[in-house]
């Protein structure tokens, strides 16, 4: 049981609030992909237990445009050559997770691999979708940093709370291997978006969740970590809509989102008892805000929401089920390298 000086409790809160938050604001104004916001709300809030410091802002924004430059830079060689276009994001893919896996920053190497993906696939196919997604991801990243302090002001850390533990650099061997099977599981998720990258926008990002996952997932546990929380994403998104669609309403979206979020960051927190890992309920929390984001876009639109819904989840399947597998590939290929070495 939580005690008064037990911060789990507050930073379940936090969390929950934060995203609710974010929901709210980035639904109400109307912005650019408004679930990357939310999205970038859980990995700040997630990852750190500390209030962003003041250098954080423009530290953030530099990554922004370092995000920006790097995707427009790849526009014209996947226009004009795309098979070496898509061997050098491929490239870049394995530097940024391989950065984070050796003590880098987790958030610069998230943001960086998101950009990448998100603004040369949409670059390659509209220049001016391209443009959008800069804007969605500037505003996106503004608005997270913003909640972050709002949501730490409501529910400030203890001053005797330990810090979160983060993740042990490793060494080269290790982090090369790791950072491949993450590359791998984000590659076919971009080469769709080439094709057509309005569609497959929610579809990049569950892949770089799941690539995100997988630096910490092995062999032994990527079926029930990666298959499991996406399933469970899955079924709390339609039981959310299921409730929402009985009073749409902002604020209702806010409330069960605070309720959602409550019920998930318990358990990402250890609140209530649960085998899984954080990671699971950070992704299982990501698959949630995906895709009840874009089914709320598909609902202004016109779209036959139920259809958008079950194609969208077939394919966050599809690609889950890739994932386990290349795991499982590259790890026991790493296995057996290593037992020839010992022979």
């Amino acid at each position: 049981m939580p005690t008064e000086t037990d911060p789990r409790g507050r930073r379940a809160l936090r969390l929950a609030s934060g995203v609710a938050l974010s929901v709210a604001i980035g639904f109400g104004l109307a912005l650019p992909i408004p679930f990357l916001s939310p999205i970038f709300v859980v990995l700040l809030l997630a990852t750190s237990n500390r209030p962003l410091p003041l250098k954080a802002a423009p530290a953030l924004a530099l990554v922004v445009m370092l995000t920006t430059g790097i995707g427009l830079l790849m526009i014209p060689l996947l226009r004009h050559a795309p098979p070496s276009g898509v061997l050098l994001v491929g490239v870049c893919l394995f530097l940024c997770f391989r950065y984070g896996l050796r003590g880098g920053n987790p958030l610069v190497a998230q943001f960086l691999v998101v950009g990448l993906t998100m603004i040369s696939a949409t670059g390659t196919f509209d220049f001016g979708l391209a443009v959008m997604v800069i804007e969605a991801l500037g505003k996106g990243i503004v608005l997270a940093v913003l909640v972050v302090l709002v949501s730490h002001a409501l529910f400030p850390e203890p001053a005797t709370a330990k810090g979160a533990a983060g993740r042990p650099a490793l060494d080269a061997s290790a982090s090369a291997w790791i950072a491949l099977r993450a590359a791998l599981v984000v590659l076919p998720a971009f080469l769709l978006a080439l094709v057509d990258p309005s569609s497959y926008m929610p579809l990049i990002m569950k892949a770089v969740s799941l690539g995100q996952q997988v630096c910490g997932a092995s062999a032994r546990t990527a079926g029930r970590e990666l298959l499991g929380s996406t399933l469970l994403g899955g079924l709390l998104a339609m039981l959310f809509w299921s409730a929402l669609s009985l009073f749409p309403h902002l604020w209702m979206f806010f409330l069960w989102m605070l309720l959602f979020g409550l019920l998930l960051a318990r358990r990402l927190y250890a609140l209530a008892a649960t085998r899984m890992t954080p990671a699971f309920w950070v992704n299982t929390l990501v698959t949630l805000i995906i895709l009840l984001g874009q089914s709320v876009q598909d609902s202004e639109a016109g779209k036959d929401v139920y259809t958008a819904f079950a194609v969208r989840m077939a394919l966050f399947i599809a690609v889950t089920l890739y994932a386990c597998a290349a795991v499982f590939l590259i790890d026991r290929r790493r296995f057996n390298r290593k037992r020839r070495q010992a022979l």
